[in-house]
Parts: C-alpha cells; sequence; structure tokens
C-alpha cells in the first residue's frame, strides 16, 4: 500500500474519476465457512488455478499452520475466495429439503468438451456430484454439473 499526499491509501483502492456517477463497493471475494479452512482452500487453488495471498501459502511439511486453523485467502483473476475456520458447519442438504444451499459458487466453461474434462477435475479433488444435467431434454442448450466441495458448499460448473 501506499500513502498519497492527502494521507489515503491508494494501493488496492478503486478510485473513479469525479465526473464517473455513483460508486458501489467492489466484490473482493467470496468466504466460505469451514472446518478445514487449508484442505478447503487446497481443493480450491487446484479446482480453479488460484494462487495464496502473500504469506497464506501452506508451511513447511510438519511445522504449525496458524492461518490454516483461521483464515486463508487465494487471488486469481476476478473475485477471490478466503476461507474462514468455524468449529461446525452443517452441509448443505441440497436438492433435499433440510439445510439449505445458503450460497453457491456458479462457474462456466466454453464447451461441453471442457465441461466433461472438468467434472472428471472436479471428482479427483475430491468433489461430490450432486446432479447431472447433461442431457437434461428441457434445457439442451445449458448443460451443467452441480456439485458439493469437501466441506459440503455447492457450486456449478455450466457451459456459458
Amino acid at each position: 500500500m501506499t500513502t498519497a499526499d492527502d494521507g489515503t491509501l491508494s494501493a488496492d483502492r478503486y478510485e473513479p474519476a469525479e465526473d464517473a456517477g455513483p460508486t458501489y463497493p467492489r466484490i473482493r471475494q467470496v468466504v466460505l465457512d469451514t472446518t478445514d479452512a487449508r484442505g478447503l482452500a487446497e481443493f480450491y487453488r487446484e479446482l480453479f488455478g488460484l494462487t495464496y495471498r502473500p504469506g497464506d501459502e501452506p508451511p513447511a511439511t510438519g511445522a504449525p499452520d496458524p492461518r490454516g486453523a483461521d483464515w486463508l485467502v487465494l487471488r486469481g483473476p476476478g473475485v477471490g475466495l478466503a476461507f474462514q475456520q468455524v468449529d461446525t458447519l452443517p452441509a448443505s442438504t441440497w436438492p433435499d429439503d433440510g439445510v439449505p444451499q445458503q450460497l453457491h459458487l456458479d462457474t462456466t466453461v466454453p464447451d461441453a468438451t471442457e465441461l466433461a474434462r472438468q467434472h472428471e477435475r472436479a471428482l479427483a479433488l475430491g468433489a461430490t456430484l450432486l446432479l447431472d444435467r447433461t442431457d437434461d431434454p428441457d434445457d439442451p442448450d445449458e448443460p451443467l454439473y452441480v456439485y458439493a466441495d469437501p466441506a459440503g458448499h455447492p457450486f456449478c460448473v455450466f457451459v456459458g
């Protein structure tokens, strides 16, 4: 971060032109609660090709991981993901009643070939398939898969 002459911080700040009209908050990251912050961060790091915020990288094997027991941030193009350690977290039971999704991530790929490739990757990384809508005759233009991540949060991968 740098400090401008007027004392304001300028790094990572959105500074619109004076005549740009109203300003709005920008989404910096989506935060996921989890009982295993490091494990879930690693899942999404591999799935989306993200990188850790400096200082949040995994420690050497066998070394303590205080950040992994509290709060971790992943960055990449677009919105980042953060992981907040909690003691307990009921997994979503979607599509069944009980525990709703509360939040889910929508992700896209360019075509059906890439959808199939990412499907295999998600499963290999530990995702659980919740819904396969790749051959839905009612919506052939938007094939998709819905998964649960290792902590139970739903996420979608679809052609779009």
